[in-house]
């Protein structure tokens, strides 16, 4: 299957609906989970095909748990099933089964946990049986391992008879995910305290609340990406966003400055316009929100606007090789992605094509990051179907710009 998007010479006006942040509601349900709540507590929650296969195997309790190609479900589950556990397996596709979670399963092991790999060390499928007696109430981390593995432990840590105290050991990346988590645990009735590398959990009890999801702002990047690339005098209305973000990708209102968009808060959701781009070089660092990167690749490489970059050395493992991936097709549209010794530079285009089409490598982000090249050329996305994982609604919104999707 192919999405064909004729190449927009038109300004863009319009109001856009985002997908519930995936990332908040993949929390919330794991959360609510552990502290005995119903799912019907968890209000606007995500479309996202990752947060709905979340919540049916929390609502199923299967034997075997299928978590297809949701990376957060699998770690979220694994500590999860640390705790309510009874032999299970965990698994899912292919690709999940070459992505590592090891860290995760030595944390847990070193906790108490019996977990089996059933099939390669370090890596999914696994067999779990919950920590009986907890062998120690301390254990120490990378930080600049993915985020999903801190967030996956404290989010037990208050079931834990004796607590948990886990230290970072290095530098910390995608550090505003770990405080989404923290937050969210406070909403349900938990605190925990945060010194430096050193973050402290006490056994407690969770409190089931009722909680709405925050729209998402991964989502919105998008449209930014497509106002930094449109015409003069376009605008888009992006409603249920928070200035106030627990999100670490709020990060693209400031980035998108720099590329042409102006950010304006309002009560009832976000307001962008377009203005004047007149950066030629940037620096960004992307620990903090990797899932930029690849949106604000493109928007740089179509702007003509060079980019030193670090903070993307997650990229390698999640659904695609993503580094691997924005290398060939940034090569399509005569940009060039250089990277050496965890720093990445990325040379804009000289000349754009016509025409061209995208392979999206299985990722829903390559999809949604390269969509907005049809304001510049005709673009052909291959398996657009790869956006449901996040937001299943994308291509009907981008018609709302009146931007033709064949």
């Amino acid at each position: 299957m192919k999405n064909r998007l004729k190449r927009n010479n038109s300004g863009l006006k319009g109001t856009i609906t985002l997908e519930s942040s995936k990332s908040e509601s993949n929390r919330a349900l794991i959360i609510n989970a552990l502290a005995g709540g119903n799912v019907t507590d968890i209000h606007n929650l995500s479309n996202a095909r990752d947060t709905q296969t979340m919540r049916s195997l929390l609502e199923g309790k299967p034997e075997e748990y299928d978590v297809k190609d949701a990376g957060t479900t699998m770690r979220f589950l694994t500590a999860y099933l640390s705790i309510h556990g009874q032999g299970e397996t965990i698994t899912g596709t292919e690709r999940m089964k070459n992505r590592p979670i090891g860290p995760l399963v030595d944390a847990l092991r070193t906790l108490g946990a019996k977990i089996e790999y059933m099939e390669k060390d370090g890596y999914p499928p696994l067999k779990i049986h919950r920590i009986g007696k907890q062998l120690t109430n301390k254990i120490s981390i990378p930080g600049n391992i993915s985020s999903q593995y801190i967030s996956s432990l404290l989010m037990i840590a208050p079931s834990l008879e004796q607590g948990l105290e886990i230290t970072l050991t290095s530098a910390i990346y995608s550090r505003p995910y770990i405080e989404m988590t923290l937050s969210l645990m406070k909403a349900f009735g938990v605190d925990n305290e945060w010194n430096g590398n050193t973050i402290k959990v006490s056994s407690q009890t969770y409190q089931p609340v009722d909680y709405t999801i925050e729209g998402d702002w991964s989502g919105a990047s998008y449209w930014y990406s497509f106002l930094s690339l449109a015409p003069e005098e376009s605008e888009i209305t992006l409603p249920t966003l928070r200035k106030n973000s627990m999100q670490g990708d709020i990060a693209i209102a400031s980035i998108m400055n720099d590329l042409g968009v102006e950010t304006r808060f309002e009560s009832d959701g976000v307001y962008l316009s377009k203005k004047p781009l007149n950066q030629k070089k940037l620096t960004i660092d992307f620990r903090d929100c990797p899932d930029l990167a690849q949106t604000v690749m493109v928007s740089a490489a179509v702007n003509g606007v060079a980019l030193e970059m670090t903070g993307l050395e997650s990229l390698k493992i999640k659904e695609t090789d993503r580094i691997a991936a924005m290398k060939n097709e940034l090569a399509k549209i005569g940009a060039n992605l250089d990277e050496k010794t965890s720093k990445w530079t990325l040379t804009p285009s000289q000349q754009l094509p016509d025409s061209i089409t995208i392979e999206t490598y299985e990722d829903h982000r390559m999809a949604m990051a390269f969509a907005p090249l049809c304001m510049k050329m005709d673009v052909t996305i291959n398996d657009p179907s790869v956006v449901n994982k996040s937001y299943p609604s994308f291509w009907d919104e981008l018609r709302k710009l009146k931007i033709t999707v064949n």
